[in-house]
């Protein structure tokens, strides 16, 4: 059962909406239900002689009183409306039952507390099987404004009462931290103009993935402009500085005009302030960057997303949530970053963990500086990785994972779910980029003296693990990778000695996948060496030229089905 408290100014307005035909025709027979007086609320749904007007005047009553005290002044946004819509798949709620729920939810958001003979005036108007919109002018018989802070998580809190009460579907609890959905007009349009999705999530999503590869808050609006998306800052007016922003779709316009979305309105952490805290100040762009090994980026995100793994673990919310909200930029770059069909998997898995990134708990972000700058180097990567971006999704699925676990084990519920829903996609992602590379390793086997050679080395520094990494499928392709290594320079018992410690192996369903991406994502030590003999003899390092600024071309309007 999902509530959804707003507000308004036209009490007229929203009673023309309730008692009509819908915008596609979709209301049938819409009638009061619960009311603050039965008897004194006339219902237009039941009685032909009533009109909108006369239900709006006795809703209003109170208002009115005030507006004459105020000099003719309305009290701004008097309007309170919430929704109230039963899950898919739960049976249909009878009149009774639904005016159960309205009384009780009207008590518990501090409209109409039981008992209360000068609470506001409120209506809750039945148009459909699933749901009812209730309705209440929020002035009191008294002239005061009712106490509904936290209005919406209290709706929600007794929603999760009156499921377990009715026997309907238990929703995930929430922490106010959810992104606001689409209304039902914006699902309307998107179904009218042929879209999968509303012009908000199309606008947050591109706002998430720009934001995860830019380097400053300027970069961020020059990237949004160049997916065609408009820009508005909020300017201060005693500072001149930006203070805010808004966002408008190509082509999503109302009456000729566009339709802004606010940053926060998107989702929380969007906001101008949450974006300021995570996304440096200064210009780095012109900052010359040194000539590297091209794979370096995809080692420093492993190791990264290593690190954030442990990070889970540490005690310290704070810091973790830092790095959740970071880890989340990392899944945005590396399905950018990446090719293949797993790449609609990875993009999946990066608009899932959205919502597992925040929660009510405020995130250190400076702790997570590591991971965020190993991210936004992914955005940058021009070096086909190969196994390196399988090593990458490999260790995202332990930390998605291990995010479910961290926001279970706190109450988060949506988070928690949303985690999960992020490790399936990155597991099917895995899955379909990593069977060939193994099947691929498997058939380049070295020859069975080798083999015995690295059973015998595996034998000697993982005596613990060894019998289920020989029985493990991908035994072979492990022989194969450490045969590679071996002729990058490693010395394979101390390779193994040193993978084999960088996580436990007894949880692990497949310990020689583990130990394959593992040794994959260490450095060649033939080429580190020549590099640094070319450096010692005086060869001069080049500097590379200022990088471009980031453009997910994964998320331009047409590639998103954007073709307004």
């Amino acid at each position: 059962m999902v509530p959804d408290v707003s507000t308004g100014s036209s009490t007229l307005g929203l009673i023309n909406y309730l008692f009509g035909k819908g915008r596609r025709d979709e209301h049938t027979d819409p009638h009061i239900v619960a009311a603050w007086d039965m008897a004194g609320a006339p219902d237009p749904g039941r009685d032909p002689e009533v009109t909108y007007t006369q239900l709006a005047r006795r809703l209003d009553h109170h208002v009115d009183l005030r507006t004459r005290e105020l000099g003719g002044k309305q009290p701004p946004q008097h309007v309170w409306h919430c929704p109230v819509r039963t899950a898919p798949g739960d049976r249909y709620l009878t009149d009774a039952e639904w005016a159960e729920v309205a009384r009780r939810v009207v008590a518990a958001t501090g409209i109409a507390p039981e008992g209360d003979e000068k609470a506001c005036r409120w209506i809750a108007v039945r148009h459909a099987d699933d749901h009812i919109h209730i309705m209440a002018t929020t002035i009191r018989a008294d002239g005061r404004r009712p106490r509904t802070n936290r209005d919406g998580w209290r709706a929600q809190r007794e929603c999760r009462k009156i499921e377990a009460e009715f026997g309907l579907r238990r929703l995930k609890s929430g922490d106010l931290t959810a992104p606001r959905t689409p209304t039902g007009a914006e699902r309307a349009k998107a179904e009218r103009q042929g879209q999968d999705e509303t012009a908000r999530e199309w606008l947050r999503e591109q706002a998430y993935a720009v934001a995860a590869a830019v380097r400053n808050i300027d970069e961020y609006f020059t990237v949004l402009r160049s997916l065609g998306i408009q820009v508005r800052p909020r300017i201060g007016p005693e500072t001149g500085e930006v203070t805010g922003y808004s966002l408008a779709a190509p082509g999503d316009t109302a009456q000729g005009e566009p339709v802004w979305y606010g940053g926060s309105k998107l989702a929380p952490d969007l906001s101008y302030n949450r974006l300021c805290e995570r996304l440096p100040t200064q210009d780095l762009t012109d900052r010359p960057q040194q000539v590297v090994d091209p794979a370096e980026p995809w080692h420093r995100a492993e190791t990264a997303i290593r690190d954030a793994r442990a990070v889970l673990d540490s005690g310290d919310d704070a810091v973790a949530q830092g790095h959740l909200n970071a880890f989340g930029d990392t899944l945005h770059n590396l399905a950018l970053a990446t090719n293949g069909e797993h790449r609609a998997e990875l993009q999946a898995a990066a608009r899932a963990f959205n919502r597992a990134r925040r929660s009510a708990i405020r995130a250190d972000h400076q702790a997570a500086t590591a991971l965020r700058e190993a991210a936004r180097e992914l955005a940058y990567a021009t070096h086909d990785p190969g196994g390196l971006a399988i090593a990458l999704i490999f260790a995202a699925l332990h930390v998605a994972r291990a995010a479910a676990k961290w926001h279970e084990q706190r109450g988060h519920e949506q988070q928690a779910a949303a985690a999960e829903e992020a490790f399936r996609h990155l597991q099917a992602s895995y899955q379909q980029a990593a069977q060939p590379v193994l099947a691929d390793l498997a058939r380049r086997a070295p020859r069975t003296t080798t083999a015995s050679r690295f059973e015998q080395d595996l034998r000697a520094v993982l005596p613990d693990h060894a019998d289920r990494v020989l029985a493990d499928p991908a035994w072979p392709a492990l022989t194969t990778t450490l045969a590679r290594a071996e002729t990058a320079g490693h010395n394979p018992r101390r390779l193994l000695s040193e993978v084999g410690a960088l996580r436990e192996l007894d949880s692990a369903e497949h310990p020689a996948e583990v130990l394959t991406w593992r040794i994959t994502v260490q450095p060649n030590r033939r080429a580190q060496a020549a590099r640094r003999q070319s450096t010692i003899s005086g060869t001069t390092s080049m500097s590379a030229a200022p990088r471009p600024p980031a453009t997910p071309v994964s998320m331009t309007p047409e590639e998103r089905g954007r073709h307004r």
